[in-house]
């Protein structure tokens, strides 16, 4: 989903910037809609489209942009593109997972995935960036953990999928924080780096048994190209919000994406929703609303 504003995109105060978060966000919520009008398309073979897809559209964007620039400062800088490079693995790994799992009908386990993810950025941010959790922020971490106990000891077979997504968004945006390039010019370089093996990946299920999911039906077809709009629309959105409003409240906006998704699992998938299921829901909701009372007690007080 979202990546974090790098150092090369400050923020800038002011309203103009909430259509574009809600935007960004609304895309990533409703997503599993689109998901499952590919679900005939198996999961890697739609991830290596995917990227296919989005490099020419972050390319045209960029040239929009006029970032090319900061697009080839990045490609000569060494430790830039090393740090890229485990970013793109990181994003390809939890692309992968997420589509698996809404195509898996696993909805409920995304969710919770992508509501653990702002917790998980605070304990990360504490044991590599040297920064301090209040106390409401401790108890709002201990509340979530509770929370993933409940799942281990009730739903186990699913709670990979909510620890794979949390995890990997996490230490994705804790590797882009550290790099001084911008979000769409890092993503373009992300699909870049991931091309090769993507489209191996088309190559090899064009000569498999199935065959191609692209180009035998022009609806199914148009379809896979869009992923390239899906992926990299919302981020150029959340990029221009990241720009323009506080990263603190973006930062209760992101919180809208997983909620969406809940109900997509609960009234349009009818998916089941165990006891287990449910209590690890509500205590991290708890556990949420702990965080961002926290949150808004600062930017008060600030």
């Amino acid at each position: 989903m979202a990546q974090p504003p790098s150092s090369s995109e400050p923020s800038q105060h002011g309203p103009s910037g909430l259509p574009f978060a809600l935007g960004a966000y609304l895309i990533w919520g409703f997503l599993p809609l689109y998901l499952m009008l590919v679900a005939s398309v198996p999961p890697f073979e739609f991830v290596g489209w995917r990227i296919i897809w989005t490099l020419p559209l972050c390319l045209l964007i960029v040239a929009f942009r006029r970032q090319f620039p900061e697009l080839r400062g990045a490609l000569t800088n060494r430790r830039t593109m090393l740090a890229l490079a485990g970013s793109a693995g990181l994003i390809g790994i939890n692309w992968f997972v997420y589509v698996w799992a809404i195509m898996a009908g696993e909805v409920y386990a995304a969710s919770i995935g992508y509501y653990l993810n702002p917790l998980l950025n605070v304990l990360l941010g504490t044991a590599f960036l040297g920064e301090r959790l209040s106390r409401r922020q401790w108890f709002a971490v201990a509340i979530a953990a509770l929370a993933v106990a409940l799942l281990a000891a009730g739903a186990i077979t699913t709670l990979w999928i909510s620890l794979s997504l949390a995890l990997s968004f996490s230490l994705y945006g804790l590797v882009r924080k550290q790099v001084a390039v911008g979000s769409l010019p890092g993503l373009t370089i992300e699909s870049g780096l991931l091309l090769v093996p993507s489209i191996g990946i088309a190559v090899w299920y064009a000569a498999s048994p199935q065959g191609s999911a692209f180009g035998h039906d022009w609806a199914m077809s148009g379809l896979i190209i869009l992923s390239g709009v899906i992926t990299a629309v919302p981020l150029l959105l959340f990029a221009i919000a990241a720009r323009r409003m506080e990263y603190s409240t973006l930062g209760f906006i992101q919180y809208l994406a997983p909620t969406i998704v809940f109900f997509l699992g609960l009234f349009v998938f009818h998916q089941p929703l165990a006891p287990t299921k449910l209590a690890s829901f509500v205590l991290i909701w708890v556990a949420v609303a702990v965080f961002v009372w926290d949150l808004w007690a600062k930017r008060r007080a600030r």
